[in-house]
């Protein structure tokens, strides 16, 4: 794998770790800004609504420049972001530098994951895709629990900071190590709108929110459940998140590997064990050692489908990928978002703190359905093209291809 990956995969682990870490900052904030957690909470909801506004918004103003020299850009915002949010006077200062920093993570993975399938053979495409998002999965066993031990104990501007210097380190990593990839030729901003109208496209985007939906759905509430549910102590979270995001590791770097041989196969499977074993955490989430392990492979299982996914999309966008896969981040973000929605439904109902898990279940299963939809209309484009090709006369007109 080319060095330049490391480059981006060290972008990935500080916008994972600000992502993420400030989950387990919110007392400390609201505290500091004397305002109510539901309050400080918006710089998680604010953060994840920038990342789906971002990445289209970001990409399509970089369709001008190299994706090199945008990814640069974008390092600089997220380092603009998290400054600001690390000097933050007032709680709002704060919200603007937490939406500043989510403006780059979208077109960062998006254009990041076109630059990585570029640097390697086709046969090397989506595990060069998973080593990028390796800094994103490790950033949830190392960057989040550190970040957050450091925000405890120090301080939580600390935290910020020490992000911001990450940001640092990626884009000086970027400007030596990543290549000036040329732009295709030809390729406007109406080629990279086409790609929408390619039904796979859209299915593939479907799929993200669904399947990832269906991990956050749990993970969200992973704390009440295994606090009031499991019998866990307070701060036995940290160390289940931690196992969490090993799973991540571990499911992204299979995901990568099996989908270069075996892309859709490997969706299959991911995604049906993804809908089994959320369905069975209902049950586990009574028992600590059974919960542990579940909520591990939960991760895995979750993350083995983002290489295969994002790969998807670049496949049936070719030509011109950059938009589509922007957007595609997007969308595990509204997978978030929605799950979390949903999931606090039903626990507000009255269903219990184990109830989302079942949410997830049918999120990952639906998700599935559509992978296995998209299969068969791709088989049955392909015969349609082969009898067009041979000059038999077919029933309805080819497929636009993009």
């Amino acid at each position: 794998m080319p060095l330049a990956l490391l480059a981006l995969a060290i972008g990935a682990f500080g916008i994972g770790t600000t992502e993420f870490v400030i989950m387990g900052l919110l007392p400390q904030v609201a505290g500091d800004f004397g305002v109510s957690i539901p309050t400080a909470g918006l710089l998680v909801t604010g953060y994840a609504l920038g990342v789906v506004i971002g990445a289209p918004l970001m990409t399509v103003l970089g369709t001008k420049v190299s994706r090199k020299r945008m990814l640069m850009v974008l390092m600089g915002l997220f380092i603009a972001g998290n400054l600001l949010s690390a000097v933050a006077p007032v709680f709002a200062v704060m919200l603007i530098g937490r939406v500043v920093a989510s403006l780059a993570h979208g077109a960062f993975f998006g254009i990041g994951s076109v630059v990585a399938a570029e640097l390697v053979a086709p046969q090397k495409k989506a595990g060069a895709i998973a080593m990028m998002f390796t800094g994103l999965t490790v950033a949830n066993v190392i960057g989040v629990p550190l970040g957050t031990l450091i925000g405890q104990q120090i301080g939580w501007r600390v935290t910020f900071g020490i992000v911001a210097f990450l940001g640092v380190i990626g884009l000086a990593g970027i400007a030596k190590l990543v290549p000036e990839v040329p732009k295709p030729e030809g390729v406007r901003l109406r080629h990279e709108l086409a790609a929408f109208k390619n039904a796979q496209v859209l299915l593939a985007m479907a799929m993200t929110v669904l399947g990832f939906g269906g991990v956050f759905a749990a993970i969200t509430y992973i704390a009440p459940m295994m606090t009031h549910v499991a019998g866990f102590a307070d701060g036995s979270v940290t160390w289940l998140l931690v196992l969490f995001g090993l799973g991540m590791v571990g499911g992204n770097l299979i995901g990568g590997k099996f989908a270069d041989r075996a892309l859709m196969p490997m969706l299959y499977v991911s995604l049906g064990a993804l809908a089994v074993v959320l369905a069975l955490f209902t049950l586990t989430a009574h028992n600590k050692i059974a919960a542990a392990v579940t909520i591990a492979l939960i991760g895995a299982l979750g993350f083995a489908t983002v290489p295969p996914l994002q790969k998807r999309v670049l496949d049936q966008a070719h030509g011109a990928p950059t938009l589509a896969s922007a957007v595609n981040i997007g969308a595990f973000n509204l997978g978030n978002a929605l799950s979390a929605w949903l999931g606090g439904m039903v626990i507000a109902a009255g269903f219990g703190y184990t109830a989302p898990n079942w949410v997830g279940a049918v999120l990952a299963a639906a998700a599935l359905l559509l992978a296995i939809l998209s299969a068969a209309l791709e088989r049955r484009d392909a015969r349609s093209g082969a009898v067009t090709a041979s000059g038999a006369p077919v029933g309805r007109p080819e497929p636009a291809r993009h």
